[in-house]
C-alpha cells in the first residue's frame, strides 16, 4: 500500500514552537546601526553584536541569554550616542571656531 496523498505525521512537541509563549525581547538593530553610522562606530558595533544574538537565543530556548543581550544592546546604543553628541560637541565648539585663524 502506498502513502501517496495520506497527510504527514504531525511535528514532534516542541518543534519550531515558541519557546517562552510570548513576544521575544527587542533586539535594537536598528538604534544599533544608527547608532554605528551617525556616532561612535566602536560602541554602535558592538551594539550590533549584542542585538544579532537576541533572536537567534530567544529561538533556541534562552530566554534569559535574549534579554540580556536586548539590554546589552540597547546599552551600547545609548553609549554610542552619548559618546557621539559629546565628541561631535567638543568639535564644534573647540575646532571649528579655530579653524579661521
Amino acid at each position: 500500500m502506498s502513502d501517496y496523498g495520506t497527510p504527514p505525521p504531525p511535528p514532534a512537541p516542541g518543534y519550531n514552537q515558541p519557546t517562552a509563549g510570548g513576544t521575544p525581547p527587542p533586539n535594537y538593530l536598528v538604534w544599533a546601526i544608527l547608532s554605528t553610522i551617525f556616532c561612535c562606530l566602536p560602541f554602535g558595533i558592538a551594539s550590533i553584536v549584542f542585538a544579532a544574538q537576541v533572536n537567534g537565543k530567544y529561538a533556541s530556548g534562552d530566554v534569559g541569554g535574549a534579554q540580556a543581550s536586548s539590554e546589552k544592546a540597547k546599552r551600547f546604543a545609548i553609549i554610542a550616542a552619548i559618546v557621539g553628541i559629546v565628541v561631535n560637541g567638543i568639535y564644534f565648539a573647540v575646532v571649528l571656531p579655530n579653524m579661521n585663524k
